[in-house]
């Protein structure tokens, strides 16, 4: 059986930008909601891949995308992305196994967030 273990690579500069922008309540008022709706729409992704509604899959990566990238997540962003041409590209195979990578990828994003905002930034 392989393992898939893919290190997480967020960019804790971007996070401490919103600090410097936002100041620390709204910085985490934007973290927060972008986390949650990370969340929503990994599960709404993997819901209308299951349901084969590629079109709205496609939306709902690109929504990833832009929020992945507010708050620093660059891989998740990018695995997205390749979801989005894998959808484009009318590759069933390919869209399967990048799918499977951004979920796994969402998870761990998410948490690594979680234990960054728990650290001083």
């Amino acid at each position: 059986m392989l393992t898939q273990d893919e290190v997480v690579r967020l960019d804790p500069d971007r996070l401490e930008d919103l600090y410097d922008q936002l100041g620390e309540r709204g910085a985490e008022s934007v973290v927060c909601r972008a986390l949650e709706e990370l969340a929503a729409r990994l599960s709404h992704t993997e819901r209308c891949y299951r349901e084969r509604r590629t079109e709205d899959m496609r939306k709902s990566a690109r929504s990833l995308i832009a929020i992945a990238e507010q708050i620093g997540m660059w891989m998740l962003a990018n695995v997205a992305r390749d979801v989005t041409q894998c959808i484009d590209a009318s590759d069933a195979v390919a869209l399967g196994a990048v799918l499977a990578r951004l979920l796994r990828i969402g998870e761990r994003s998410l948490s690594e967030v979680w234990e960054l905002q728990d650290m001083s930034i």
